[in-house]
């Protein structure tokens, strides 16, 4: 510990820098990042708000498994089929990658778009497996 101490005081200009990034860093993903539910907030959201899930995955990858009900717009796609959900506008979104990657972006155009609560599923489909929770099959 002395050597840490003694290491910032020797280089001041660095130690600075350093945590200037890192509050950077933060600023950055408290304003672009969108709330996160993992997969069992996600299924309460489903059942007691009556949430939508937007799958952003390709259609070959929505084919292989889906969660129920769950509306396909791929990702590229999105901006051009936003008005799709238009009249799920008051409830709540929860929106499905594979790995929980690609939907903070999916999350924060559907904000734009004039959604009132849009949240990204943590981990994505991924992680909606892993827990052995129920995926449709065309």
């Amino acid at each position: 510990m002395a050597q840490f101490v003694e290491f910032i005081g020797n280089n001041l200009v660095l130690a600075a820098l350093w945590v200037v990034s890192l509050g950077a860093i933060i600023v950055y993903h408290q304003r672009t990042g969108s709330s996160s539910v993992g997969p069992q907030q996600a299924v309460m959201l489903i059942n007691r708000k009556d949430a939508v899930v937007v799958d952003i995955r390709d259609k070959k990858e929505f084919d292989n498994g889906h969660i129920v009900d769950s509306i396909n717009i791929p990702f590229a796609k999105l901006k051009q089929r936003v008005s799709e959900l238009k009249k799920h506008k008051e409830k709540p979104v929860v929106v499905v990658c594979k790995l929980g990657q690609q939907s903070g972006d999916a999350a924060k155009t559907l904000l734009e778009a004039g959604h009132t609560e849009v949240v990204k599923l943590a981990g994505g489909l991924t992680e909606w497996k892993a827990q052995s929770l129920p995926l449709v099959h065309k």
